[in-house]
């Protein structure tokens, strides 16, 4: 897992704003990779995000981005003054993962979009969040199990720092 920290500073350092919102999305509301470049000014309604061409094979899937996020958001829809119909971040699968590896190796880590989607489903787990509501809400997975092996082992490190926070 990378630290929080870690994922802010990555996110802090990226001065291009299309490339940082892009992040943010991953990072911050647990969207794939392709649903981040899928996105239309006409699927962002505020908070919410209406997702098409999911992984899941679903019509459409509705994903949540905390509130400073989506006004980044609007601003950036708004500057661009991008069409309805057109998509927000017009750039190939291989573009994007670009710039999330180029991101990750000004701090000296290895990054890929996927970390940064996980980043957001441990980071939930970790302030609490209870599992079903990073499975159906923050990840959008159809199983509960799904989700238990995305999120992975707990390390020794954190669960020392679980238990003294508990108990300490």
């Amino acid at each position: 897992m990378i630290e929080k920290d870690v994922i802010d500073e990555i996110i802090f350092r990226t001065e291009n704003p299309r490339n940082r919102l892009m992040m943010e999305l991953m990072a911050r509301g647990g969207l794939r990779i392709g649903e981040v470049l899928n996105l239309r000014p006409k699927n962002c309604q505020g908070c919410k995000l209406i997702l098409s061409d999911t992984k899941g094979g679903r019509e459409a899937e509705v994903a949540f981005i905390p509130q400073k996020i989506s006004d980044r958001l609007k601003e950036y829809i708004q500057s661009a003054q991008l069409p309805p119909d057109s998509k927000i971040f017009p750039i190939s699968y291989t573009a994007a993962w670009s710039i999330v590896v180029k991101a990750g190796k000004m701090v000296g880590i290895h990054l890929s979009p996927h970390d940064l989607r996980r980043h957001a489903a441990t980071f939930a787990s970790r302030a609490g969040t209870p599992i079903e509501i990073i499975s159906k809400i923050v990840l959008r997975h159809s199983s509960l199990s799904t989700t238990q092996r995305y999120l992975g082992k707990v390390s020794d490190t954190e669960a020392m720092r679980w238990i003294e926070n508990l108990y300490g």
